[in-house]
């Protein structure tokens, strides 16, 4: 992962509310439709569509259509390779 990747994904994470969005995909462990996380924060609905769109150009979340709906699945792999380049810094 590259510095540009890196500090991409630090960004989006230096938000209170967009890790409150990835805590609530700890619980679901699926996907997360748009209303759901609405409905789970409170903030308005733009506000949410601009975090998940900030998790989302991170590569942190994946959008995945149905029907007029968007869920987003957590990019176990990005968030995988993040970690492991934050454990080299430790090391």
């Amino acid at each position: 992962m590259d510095n540009k990747k890196i500090e991409k994904i630090s960004r989006a994470l230096s938000d209170a509310n967009r890790i409150a969005i990835l805590q609530q995909f700890k619980k679901k462990k699926d996907c997360l439709y748009c209303a759901e996380v609405n409905d789970l924060l409170d903030l308005t609905q733009p506000s949410v569509s601009h975090h998940l769109k900030q998790l989302v150009d991170a590569d942190l979340l994946l959008p995945q259509k149905e029907g007029r709906n968007l869920k987003y699945v957590l990019n176990q792999e990005v968030l995988d390779e993040y970690i492991a380049c934050l454990n080299e810094l430790k090391n």
